[in-house]
């Protein structure tokens, strides 16, 4: 073939592309590298989360950066990123896509007895290898909740506390002091009352924030170590510390401990009780630091709030701490070929020290893997439970986590009815019982 000059190549070149139809500026893919060019094999992963409330904005907009990058990063993936509610993300919609396996390609889990049938039925990915290869194996704080047989099913992104939160200056201009002990908390609650104050902040439309209370005195009776017993089928819900566990929640009650209607009250009309001193404490998890400082609240109030255990059963004891690394996320088994690795890439990019960082400073997140602890940057109310928990000699899992689910409803919806008093303490533990005897010779 006859040589060609660079301007008969430039000649050729046009040649061909008026032969094809295109002009010098509609058909620039002719000059695409290889490198540059689009794949043919796009890769779409759902990825369905339940960070919908206003305490878990600060959650969705960090993970949101980690995909907007990752998209960045990996052109022919794509994440739909989908938020659902909690209750039934995990209650309803999950439940039945596990059932015919076709759950989203990532999604939002609670680690410990709710993923115990999904991994028994083999819907959740193996990543114990994942994170063997990846060297992350000795970056993460606890894995128990989501290990089974020695194989990991999930990974945490956030560790969590249940502290008393309390209004220090209302305690202060009242002259009283936050209870210690769980006689000083009963008695606490006609002084509070007596000025006019709700003395525990509530908002159980979702249930689980009265299982708080409950886990909290069951614990005090008797110790976390015995709940595991009865979640084995090795001991009753109906034992004498349960029951003594259960009146003390109905003497708080039927004192006036807690707001009016609070199973139809959310979790944000709790706090803004606490906020604006109509609720002298409130109990619930770090996660709700976000609403104590949003535009909600007064501006200072961040620094009236104290941090402080949950009553002991005496004074001279301390009580555990619940809490732990029960949030998380999981992929489905179903994945396959490049829809895997581009999965298990995603969740590289989703665990690292940058990521469990920002949780830390922007969410109040207790972070889940190895990083560096800020005092200075976490704000007045987080610093105090990141030093109670550290102080803790003790913890324990919060009992709903620790419950398969079938028993886990049941465990709050007495909790619930309770708070309406329509069950007593002794039939809510029958009905416990009832259920976890039904749910073991079903399984």
């Amino acid at each position: 073939m006859p040589s060609c000059s660079r301007s008969c190549r430039v000649y050729l070149l046009a040649l061909a592309m008026l032969l094809a139809g295109c002009s010098l500026t509609g058909c620039q893919r002719l000059f695409v590298s290889p490198q540059q060019a689009v794949p043919d094999d796009k890769i779409t992963l759902t990825f369905r989360h339940f960070w919908t409330r206003e305490h878990d904005r600060p959650v969705e907009r960090i993970i949101a950066d980690v995909i907007r990058e990752f998209e960045e990063a990996h052109p022919h993936i794509k994440i739909d990123f989908e938020g659902l509610d909690q209750t039934i993300h995990r209650e309803q919609k999950l439940k039945s896509e596990m059932v015919t396996g076709r759950p989203p390609d990532i999604f939002s889990l609670f680690g410990g007895g709710e993923i115990e049938p999904y991994v028994r039925a083999e819907r959740l990915m193996d990543l114990t290898e994942f994170i063997e290869q990846t060297e992350m194996d000795d970056e993460f704080s606890d894995l128990s909740l989501w290990t089974f047989d020695g194989r990991v099913y999930g990974l945490p992104f956030e560790g969590n506390s249940e502290p008393l939160f309390y209004n220090k200056r209302l305690f202060r201009e009242l002259d009283l002091e936050p209870p210690a002990t769980i006689d000083g908390m009963l008695e606490l609650v006609p002084d509070l009352k007596q000025h006019g104050i709700i003395p525990f902040a509530l908002g159980n439309d979702q249930q689980w924030p009265a299982a708080i209370y409950v886990h909290y005195l069951m614990d005090r009776q008797i110790g976390s170590d015995f709940f595991a017993e009865v979640v084995r089928g090795e001991e009753s819900f109906n034992h004498e510390a349960y029951v003594q566990a259960m009146e003390t929640f109905d003497k708080l009650i039927k004192l006036g401990a807690f707001p009016e209607m609070a199973n139809q009250l959310s979790t944000e009309q709790a706090v803004h009780l606490f906020a604006h001193g109509q609720a002298a404490m409130y109990v619930n998890g770090n996660w709700d630091i976000t609403l104590f400082q949003n535009e909600q609240a007064p501006p200072d109030f961040v620094d009236d709030v104290g941090v402080l255990p949950f009553p002991a059963k005496q004074r001279e004891e301390t009580g555990a701490l619940a809490g732990g690394y029960t949030v998380g996320v999981g992929l489905s088994s179903a994945l396959t070929g490049k829809k895997r690795t581009a999965a298990l890439q995603f969740l590289e990019a989703m665990y690292n020290r940058e990521v469990q960082e920002r949780f830390m400073v922007e969410a109040y997140r207790i972070p889940a893997m190895s990083v560096k602890v800020d005092t200075v940057r976490m704000g007045p109310v987080f610093s105090q439970v990141i030093k109670l928990t550290e102080e803790s000699g003790d913890k324990f899992v919060p009992y709903d986590n620790m419950l398969p689910p079938e028993i886990k409803q049941t465990f709050l919806q007495v909790i619930a009815a309770m708070l309406e008093q329509t069950i007593t303490p002794q039939e809510s533990l029958e009905e416990l019982q009832r259920t976890a005897e039904n749910y073991r010779r079903l399984r």
